[in-house]
């Protein structure tokens, strides 16, 4: 069967991510993962009203390393959400398009999230 001469799509392997659209996917990502976030919120106040011994229980499992590690990755999806609604707030007044800007105000979005994790688990901790 005789090739084709138009080119081929680059395959995944060798396509080079920019950082906009990570940011984008990971926009989405931590959408899903803040309405997971509801549910444990939620969950955390139904122990807390129906006792002292089922929300002991329940922070217990919160507590531990493992439970630190998951509330520290809803605290990150939900300032990373917020900060990159930010920006698309900006996109909408018509400003930032530019690939210089879009790639500086991604960069941003990605320093401020994790400061503004590590501040608010400072001043938990």
């Amino acid at each position: 069967m005789r090739q084709p001469d138009r080119p081929l799509s680059p395959h995944l392997s060798i396509y080079r991510w920019p950082v906009t659209m990570l940011l984008s996917i990971l926009h989405r990502a931590t959408g899903i993962a803040n309405a997971v976030g509801l549910i444990v919120l939620a969950a955390w106040l139904m122990q807390a009203a129906a006792g002292e011994a089922a929300y002991e229980s329940l922070t217990g499992i919160l507590a531990s390393p493992l439970g630190y590690v998951v509330l520290a990755g809803f605290s990150f999806s939900f300032f990373y959400h917020l900060c990159n609604g930010i920006r698309h707030l900006v996109w909408d007044t018509g400003r930032g398009f530019e690939k210089r800007q879009a790639n500086m105000s991604a960069w941003i979005v990605i320093a401020v999230s994790l400061a503004l994790t590590g501040l608010f688990w400072g001043l938990a901790l």
